[in-house]
C-alpha cells in the first residue's frame, strides 16, 4: 500500500495476510527499507522496489527497529541482494546482525528449534562493515530526507523508532503496540501492548511512548500493523493496558499455573476493551485472532515479574 511522501507499506506475508508490514521510503531516486520480516518476505520487498521503478542498487539503508525474527529474520539475506545498502540497527543488537547465532538461540527457547527453521529458514549474518550502530540520536541520511533514530527499550532494550520529519511519522516496530486493522470500528483504530519475551519493562515502555508523543506525531507506522493516526488517544490506550496487564503478572505471580491464568486474564482484558471499542467479533473470533499475542505476552509477562518480583 503506497502512503504520501514516498512511503509504501510491504505486507511481508509472516504468519498471516495483514499481520506484520515492512516499509519502504523512498526520496530523490534512493530508498531506504525499514523492518524487513523473514527470508520468505523477500519477494515482496523486491516487488516493492520495482513497483517503485528502483533497482536493487538504489537502496542505501535497511533499518530493523530491533532483531526480533519477524522484524530483522530477513535482514542477512536482503543485504545481499543489495549491493549497495547499509544496515542500521540498536547497538544492543548490531552483534546480533554480525553472528546471529545467540539470537536464533533465543528464538528457539521460545519457539522450538524446529519452528525456528520451518518459519524462518537459514538467518545468514550482515557483514561487519556494512553494520552501521544508531546510537541515540543517530540521523541517517536518504537523498537529504533525515531519519531520526531514537533509542526506545521497553518491549526490547534493542530497539530503535525512526522520526521521519518529511511524514511527521515514526516507525516504531513494536515499541507503539500492534493494532490489527480487522479490529478498526468506528472509533478508529484498537490498540494494545506487546510484551513478549524477554526484555519487557513497564517503565521503560512508557516512557518511550512519552518520547514518541513528544516529537507530536501525525501517525505512527507500525510493523503490526500499519498506519494509525489519533495518537494521543492510543497511547493513552497503551498505558491503560501497560498498567493492566502488569497487575494481571503481578496477581497470578505465585499460581502454580500461571501462565494458563496470565493468559485467560489477558484474553479477557483484550475481549473487553475490543467490544468497549465496537469490535463486533464473537470474543471468541478475538481470542482466536489475538491468540499467539496473548501466548507471546504472557511469556514476556512472567519473565518480567521473576526479574522484578510480584
Amino acid at each position: 500500500m503506497v502512503h504520501a511522501h514516498g512511503i509504501t507499506r510491504i505486507d511481508t506475508g509472516f504468519f498471516r495476510d495483514d499481520f506484520d508490514a515492512a516499509w519502504l521510503i523512498v526520496e530523490d531516486g534512493r530508498a531506504a527499507f525499514v523492518d524487513t520480516g523473514i527470508n520468505a518476505s523477500l519477494p515482496r520487498l523486491l516487488g516493492a522496489l520495482e513497483a517503485n521503478g528502483l533497482g536493487v542498487d538504489a537502496v542505501d539503508w535497511v533499518i530493523p527497529t530491533h532483531v526480533h525474527l519477524d522484524h530483522a529474520g530477513g535482514a542477512g539475506q536482503l543485504m545481499r541482494r543489495l549491493p549497495k545498502a547499509r544496515l542500521v540497527i540498536h547497538p544492543r543488537g548490531a552483534p546480533h546482525m554480525i553472528d546471529p547465532a545467540k539470537l536464533i538461540a533465543g528464538a528457539s527457547a521460545v519457539y522450538g528449534e524446529d519452528e525456528v527453521r520451518r518459519t524462518y529458514g537459514e538467518i545468514v549474518p550482515v557483514p561487519a562493515d556494512r553494520v552501521v550502530e544508531a546510537v541515540d540520536g543517530y540521523t541517517v541520511d536518504l537523498a537529504g530526507r533525515a531519519l531520526l533514530c531514537l533509542d526506545t527499550p521497553g518491549h526490547a532494550r534493542h530497539h530503535l523508532c525512526v522520526w521521519d520529519l518529511r511524514s511527521r511519522s515514526f516507525f516504531t516496530g513494536d515499541t507503539f503496540g500492534l493494532s490489527y486493522r480487522e479490529f478498526d470500528t468506528a472509533r478508529g483504530a484498537f490498540i494494545l501492548p506487546t510484551t513478549t519475551p524477554s526484555q519487557f519493562d513497564p517503565v521503560e515502555l512508557r516512557a518511550s511512548i512519552d518520547r514518541l508523543c513528544g516529537f507530536e506525531p501525525e501517525a505512527m507506522l507500525l510493523t503490526h500493523y500499519g498506519r494509525v493516526t489519533d495518537v494521543p488517544r492510543l497511547a493513552d490506550d497503551l498505558r491503560d493496558q501497560i498498567d493492566a496487564m502488569v497487575a494481571i503478572a503481578r496477581a497470578h505471580a505465585a499460581a502454580p499455573d500461571r501462565h494458563a491464568r496470565t493468559m485467560a486474564a489477558l484474553a479477557d482484558l483484550h475481549v473487553t476493551r475490543a467490544r468497549a471499542h465496537g469490535v463486533a467479533m464473537a470474543p471468541e473470533t478475538i481470542r482466536e485472532r489475538l491468540a499467539m499475542d496473548i501466548e507471546l505476552n504472557a511469556q514476556g509477562l512472567s519473565i518480567w515479574v521473576d526479574r522484578v518480583g510480584s
